[in-house]
């Protein structure tokens, strides 16, 4: 347990090694890991529990924190060696729980950075506690931890006591085991002003999230063009042609690969043997690899808190505070972990905002894939409209909806940790978990989607609807009648309905138009089912609304806008 941005994940990651499981504790949607440590002859359960500042909980994450610590045995207690001060306030609640801790003072190396003095030994001699000076991303001092564990003590000495006699005790203790010498500043600490200030700051972050995107979209699209795409075309297509003659014409082919007499095609075929796995395995997942990549070396890095802190003005504005951040970026990836990352944000009004904004205007990895996929060959300016459309979108019904919503914004209370350098390891891990996450619960999705969208095809539902909706598709939005195919298929998957607009033969600016409403009208069903547990029944009803309405007022402008008509 531990503050947030203290590296507790990464002495956890040290301790654990690779065979971690992450879930959701059973009740909410808070995710934590958990993985088995072996010394000696005994096994050990380690959980990296929520970052908690401490055991008054204000949110879900420290709520869960809270209950994690009722059910342990033993607790490794991380905090920030430069930031002993306030860190001490969890440990002096933790050790008046009556429960066996060990102390680590984690990112060891920095206080020699910073100038400070830590008399560890004096320390332990007053909390009554054992104290283990670690680098958990070099893995320094993990060793003598290890050793440290089995001699985890509860000190009976501290009595529960309240707020201000814990800040007493602490400044006491501060006063006996640390010394802070002056220093002249160095090149981090101007980099990590310049990263901070608004004026510095924001063309800062724009370069940074260009920059991101950029790498994103650059080992996404080499990864299809060099590895995926080769082995899709010259070792799996010929085999689902081989199975393609043995199957013959009829229910079966159009449900597995696509109707039967025509060439195959990845993305067109619609078979769960086809689009069914290439849109998930050879479009998508190229570019979740790259995108959670650079998250997770946002996250290492200490920089994801400073851009809260910089966009905190903005989102006051629209409802929310810094944090809300969080969730976009999130969103970019996946909207479901988006989705879940709402219950940071303290207040019913902001976690309502958050969500609704995300459900919207954030478009997840898998649509920005499709949306590059159909617009890219038209060029990058009709790429440019549908950003625009969201960006502008995202600001106006945020506005909107801080007006009219009830509730509280409270201000941000956001740990800035010092700049640090990434743990390749923890890195690599962090991104597999993630990525072991969208193929375990977002492409089965996918492979629903594309069952029911070939049975609804094959009985002649979806022809109905689109034969019925057709008035309206091309009088109010001036898109072809089978456009509200895709719409439909949205629900399920909008990566997979934006594939079918390829083979509707529209212009680029009918394109825009189909791609901004799928983008804003629903989304997912996985990410559906998340807001629904997130926000309830009765706030997702008028979060539904909203989106349904939004999409046809948005249709409807762009079309006034980019057709004249």
């Amino acid at each position: 347990m531990g503050n947030p941005n203290v590296g507790k994940s990464v002495v956890f990651s040290r301790l654990t090694g690779a065979n971690v499981i992450a879930s959701n504790y059973p009740g909410t949607t808070v995710d934590f890991s958990k993985g088995k440590m072996r010394v000696e002859r005994d096994t050990y359960e380690i959980i990296d529990a929520p970052g908690t500042y401490s055991l008054e909980p204000s949110n879900k994450a420290e709520e869960v924190a809270l209950k994690m610590l009722g059910d342990a045995d033993i607790v490794i207690n991380v905090i920030d060696s430069t930031n002993l001060e306030r860190n001490l306030y969890l440990t002096l609640e933790l050790l008046e729980q009556n429960k066996p801790i060990v102390l680590v003072l984690n990112i060891w190396d920095e206080t020699k950075h910073l100038g400070i003095h830590i008399d560890e030994k004096r320390l332990q001699q007053i909390i009554g506690v054992p104290v283990v000076t670690t680098v958990a991303l070099s893995g320094e001092g993990i060793k003598n931890l290890v050793a440290n564990i089995k001699n985890a003590k509860v000190n009976d000495k501290i009595k529960p006591t309240s707020e201000e006699g814990r800040w007493i005790e602490i400044g006491t203790i501060i006063k006996k085991v640390e010394v802070v010498e002056h220093r002249h500043h160095t090149l981090r600490d101007r980099i990590s002003d310049l990263t901070i200030k608004p004026l510095s700051g924001i063309p800062i972050a724009l370069g940074i999230i260009f920059i991101s995107f950029w790498i994103v979209r650059l080992i996404g699209e080499n990864l299809i063009i060099y590895v995926l795409d080769p082995l899709f075309d010259n070792y799996y297509l010929p085999l689902i042609e081989g199975l393609s003659e043995q199957i013959g014409p009829g229910t079966i082919h159009i449900l597995l690969i696509g109707e039967y007499g025509v060439p195959i095609d990845k993305i067109e075929s619609l078979g769960m043997l086809t689009t069914g796995l290439y849109i998930p395995i050879g479009v998508v997942l190229p570019y979740i690899i790259a995108f959670y990549f650079m998250l997770s070396l946002l996250e290492d890095t200490g920089y994801l808190p400073r851009l809260a802190t910089l966009v905190d003005k903005v989102f006051h504005k629209l409802g929310m505070h810094g944090h809300g951040i969080v969730p976009v970026f999130l969103g970019l990836g996946c909207n479901v972990p988006g989705a879940l990352s709402t219950r940071t944000l303290e207040t019913r009004k902001q976690r309502f905002i958050s969500a609704t904004l995300l459900a919207i205007c954030v478009p997840c990895m898998a649509q920005l894939a499709m949306v590059f996929g159909v617009l890219g060959k038209h060029g990058i300016f009709y790429i440019g409209i549908v950003f625009v459309t969201l960006t502008l979108l995202y600001i106006i019904l945020g506005l909107i909806l801080n007006r009219f919503i009830k509730g509280e914004s409270p201000e941000i209370f956001l740990e800035i940790p010092s700049y640090r350098r990434p743990s390749f390891k923890a890195t690599i891990k962090k991104t597999w978990m993630r990525i072991r996450w969208f193929l375990k619960e977002a492409i089965p999705f996918l492979f629903l989607g594309v069952l029911i969208i070939n049975i609804l095809y094959s009985i002649g539902i979806l022809q109905f609807i689109s034969n019925a909706l057709q008035p309206i598709m091309t009088g109010i939005f001036g898109m072809p009648g089978d456009a509200s195919i895709a719409l439909i298929t949205g629900f399920l998957r909008k990566d997979l309905a934006i594939g079918m607009l390829i083979s509707l033969n529209m212009t680029p600016l009918q394109l825009v138009i189909a791609v901004t409403m799928l983008t804003v009208y629903f989304p997912c069903v996985a990410t559906f089912a998340v807001l629904i547990k997130e926000l309830g029944i009765k706030d997702m009803i008028k979060s539904a609304a909203l989106m349904l309405g939004v999409a046809t007022i948005v249709g409807f402008l762009l079309k006034l806008i980019l057709l004249g008509v």
